[in-house]
């Protein structure tokens, strides 16, 4: 069974930094794309970072410099290291693998990825 678990957030101040990790069973995080989201009370999910299965990353604009995504595929686990964290920042972060058919697409950053797997979600929250 397909199974994505977050881990690694809490509650740091503005300026700090927060590695958050994915372990992936039943799925391979060297499928096609991987991808952190995010989405803040009142607010749409949001794409924040994709990688995809030759290595190459895509991020949103807001995090551009400042968050990094990557895998490792012997411990089938994903990684966002997140610095120069601020307030607006704060939110759920979902882990997310994509799905060869019956996938939901999203934009993250340049890459449309269709998503199908998600995980439950970790809370972050930046305080000023």
């Amino acid at each position: 069974q397909e199974q994505l678990v977050e881990s690694g957030g809490g509650s740091v101040q503005a300026g700090g930094s927060l590695r958050l990790s994915c372990a992936a069973s039943g799925v391979t995080v060297n499928r096609y794309c991987m991808a952190w989201f995010r989405q803040a009370p009142g607010k749409e999910r949001e794409g924040v970072a994709a990688i995809v299965s030759d290595g190459s990353t895509s991020y949103a604009d807001s995090v551009k410099g400042r968050f990094t995504i990557s895998k490792d595929n012997a411990k089938n686990t994903l990684y966002l290291q997140m610095n120069s964290l601020k307030p607006e920042d704060t939110a759920m972060y979902y882990c997310a693998a994509s799905r060869a058919f019956g996938g939901s697409r999203y934009l993250i950053g340049e890459r449309s990825c269709a998503m199908g797997y998600w995980g439950k979600g970790t809370l972050v929250t930046i305080s000023s």
